[in-house]
């Protein structure tokens, strides 16, 4: 999800044992909407501040260190509390995200109605794999509460990428992306961050990678290299291939979105995030890549050249 809102933003982070890794909680200044990060092992932390009753939107997350997806659950409730003690049973999650709005103004078909939003959101832009066994039940939504949802939902974007969970970005380069331009920590024993939101960039610039049964084009930003669907990935791996990229494609072929257009060469039918131009090389060239020196532009310049 993007926005062409041209103008600045702050968003106020707060600590509120003072630990960083701790909860966070991401406000918007001129918005409704409060963001509460939580890391499971400080769950209780949560339960024990006010908030922990209202209706909220939440997300379960999983930490992922490879190439694979991180996992999403998206849900709504009455009672945030009540609903986070039931999904103990859910192994995967390691870090909870909590919206909910400062007025206590939000109610159950504001939550159905974005929870809707946001599982359908999040299943088109493809960054997570969603845990969820259906999209939710989008209420009947009269236009003034409709628009409601809308603007809250805007919101709920900006601070989940400022946490660093772009559940909602898109992975295309021919919409615009947000930024988060500048930090600026104002003093204070408990910490209190400003972060201001800058409008919408430009497109960043493709990268190609060629090999025989190969070619691929991408691009490189803050969440990683992403390869842009339509690309073509060579067949053959040789031994040197980490596991991680062969079980990768396995997946891909399983779900159908990498297909075989000949005896050699597959193409990939969305786009594929990884977390290193590496890693990315390798998925195409079926080998080990250094994906910083052999990624190039237009002008055959590598990724290292223009990033480094």
């Amino acid at each position: 999800m993007n926005s062409s809102t041209p103008s600045a933003k702050t968003i106020q982070i707060y600590l509120p044992k003072g630990n960083p890794r701790g909860l966070r909680i991401a406000e918007m200044t001129t918005r409704t909407v409060r963001l509460i990060e939580i890391p499971r092992i400080h769950i209780n932390d949560f339960f024990a501040m006010p908030e922990a009753n209202q209706v909220g939107l939440y997300f379960l997350i999983s930490d992922t260190d490879s190439v694979e997806k991180p996992q999403l659950y998206i849900g709504q409730t009455g009672d945030l509390k009540a609903r986070l003690n039931q999904h103990h049973k859910k192994e995967f999650w390691t870090r909870a995200f909590v919206m909910l709005s400062t007025n206590n103004t939000m109610t159950q078909t504001h939550a159905l109605y974005m929870e809707h939003k946001a599982i359908a959101t999040a299943i088109e832009v493809g960054r997570y794999e969603i845990k969820n066994g259906n999209n939710g039940n989008r209420p009947h939504t009269p236009d003034p509460l409709k628009a409601d949802c809308e603007e809250l939902f805007y919101t709920l974007d900006v601070l989940l990428s400022t946490l660093g969970q772009p559940i909602f970005e898109t992975l295309s380069i021919n919409e615009n992306i947000l930024y988060a331009d500048e930090l600026k920590p104002t003093i204070d024993n408990r910490v209190i961050e400003n972060i201001e939101i800058s409008s919408p960039k430009t497109a960043p610039p493709l990268f190609y990678y060629k090999v025989k049964d190969a070619d691929a084009q991408g691009y490189y930003d803050d969440d990683g290299f992403v390869i842009l669907a339509g690309s073509s990935i060579r067949q053959a791996q040789t031994p040197s291939l980490p596991l991680i990229i062969t079980k990768l494609k396995e997946r891909l072929l399983n779900d159908g979105k990498l297909i075989a257009i000949n005896d050699k060469s597959y193409k990939l039918i969305e786009n594929q995030l990884f977390k290193t131009p590496s890693a990315a090389g390798q998925m195409v060239s079926g080998r080990s890549s250094n994906g910083w020196s052999e990624w190039k532009n237009s002008a055959g310049q590598t990724l290292s050249e223009i990033y480094r």
